[in-house]
């Protein structure tokens, strides 16, 4: 594609050439004609007797030879250095003797100049992945959020007030230094991998029969929307390594699939699930009480599945990529 002020396009490239070539029009003339040099006509001209028609076409502007770029040695250590060691431009320039700016121009092409993308443990650039269609991979997994007392919690009131809060809560269990405990409420979350759709209940506790349960209605939820789950990743948590997990999806017919240990980042659509669903939903604004936040619950989900535009999936809320939706293409 030409470029935005280029002055001819590959098909006014095509006439100026054929009234010099074959009409026998002056350089000159065709050049003021076309309001260009008579040196650009002349180049097009000549490219056209050459190589006729295709000549016409865009080239690259990259050298032929590049004397200049830093050799493949150097570019291999500069990589080796940034994945091992995690060193910034100015340190790895220290150590080879090559301009920061240098290696800093290399880290770019070879996009690893965010560190970002480099795994942590590893050192190896990040390998993301996405399963082909829904319900080919599911992801699972148990979060955790501090119920709130009547009166609003510490993040929005304060600590002092937080504490007056709990303190005025009724029906609070007291711990052994004798203060009032809000307890925990936990969320049991469902991704799909493929679309992003979420599905999320509360439950008191992260038991094996109550994650089994989950995985049910998971599962029939989905059915109903036309997906069909055929894997289920979960990290090593006792309640995904029970019997009962495994029974009911060999019952299911799903496939259970487990993260290496002390590895989150393998389990991370639903881990970045979770931030999104805290900054969005648990502590987005004020809630007077845990039943205004958990009744709040449903209306954001159906917002995040329905209307809120995901990065990942081309800015697109989630269910779009659900394309056997009943109705989806009436």
């Amino acid at each position: 594609m030409s470029h935005p002020n280029a002055a001819l396009t590959p098909r006014a490239r095509l006439r100026l050439a054929r009234l010099i070539v074959e009409q026998d029009w002056r350089p000159a003339e065709a050049a003021r004609m076309f309001m260009v040099s008579e040196r650009t006509a002349r180049k097009w001209a000549e490219r056209y007797r050459l190589e006729g028609d295709a000549g016409m076409a865009d080239r690259s502007s990259r050298p032929h030879h590049s004397p200049a770029r830093t050799p493949e040695p150097v570019v291999r250590e500069i990589v080796v250095l940034r994945w091992r060691h995690r060193l910034g431009p100015v340190q790895i320039s220290g150590r080879l003797g090559v301009p920061a700016s240098t290696v800093h121009a290399v880290l770019v092409r070879c996009r690893i100049n965010r560190l970002s993308r480099i795994d942590r443990v590893t050192g190896e650039p990040l390998r993301r992945y996405e399963h082909p269609h829904p319900g080919s991979l599911i992801h699972v997994d148990v979060t955790k959020f501090g119920n709130i007392p009547d009166g609003g919690g510490h993040r929005f009131v304060g600590r002092q007030q937080g504490e007056r809060n709990k303190r005025a809560t009724a029906g609070l269990p007291r711990g052994q230094d004798y203060k009032p405990r809000t307890g925990k409420a936990f969320l049991h979350t469902v991704i799909d991998d493929h679309s992003r759709v979420a599905y999320v209940e509360i439950h008191a506790d992260e038991r094996g029969t109550t994650a089994v349960a989950v995985l049910r209605r998971a599962v029939a939820w989905l059915r109903e929307r036309g997906v069909v789950v055929e894997r289920v990743l979960s990290d090593n948590g006792a309640a995904y390594r029970s019997f009962a997990w495994r029974d009911t999806c060999s019952e299911l017919g799903i496939t259970p699939k487990r993260t290496r240990p002390y590895r989150p980042q393998t389990n991370g659509k639903i881990e970045r699930f979770h931030r999104t669903l805290a900054d969005g939903w648990a502590y987005a604004r004020h809630y007077n009480t845990e039943q205004d936040r958990r009744a709040a619950l449903p209306g954001w989900i159906h917002f995040y599945n329905h209307h809120r535009a995901h990065s990942a999936i081309g800015g697109k809320p989630p269910i779009t990529r659900l394309t056997n939706l009943p109705g989806h293409h009436n």
